[in-house]
């Protein structure tokens, strides 16, 4: 099974337009949106194991300029 996260990302101001064009360019990346409350952006992510997100989040949307901080949601299939 493959892994999925929620990564919960602050801008800073004026940042949006930019964020957001890098952010679909990446193959990792599922879909974001921007949205309105404590976080400026949302991206899904997907990738074969958490650690694989871990890195990607890490090496690749923290880099971006314009992001100030990130939380990874980790996704978790329950079963019934």
């Amino acid at each position: 099974m493959r892994a999925r996260a929620f990564v919960l990302i602050n801008l800073a101001a004026g940042a949006s337009q930019r964020v957001l064009a890098e952010l679909r360019k990446m193959s990792f990346v599922a879909e974001v949106h921007a949205v309105s409350g404590p976080y400026d952006m949302i991206a899904v992510v997907d990738g074969a194991s958490f650690n694989e997100i871990g890195a990607f989040v890490i090496g690749k949307i923290q880099a971006v300029p314009g992001i100030q901080k990130t939380i990874t949601c980790n996704v978790i299939f329950l079963e019934n």
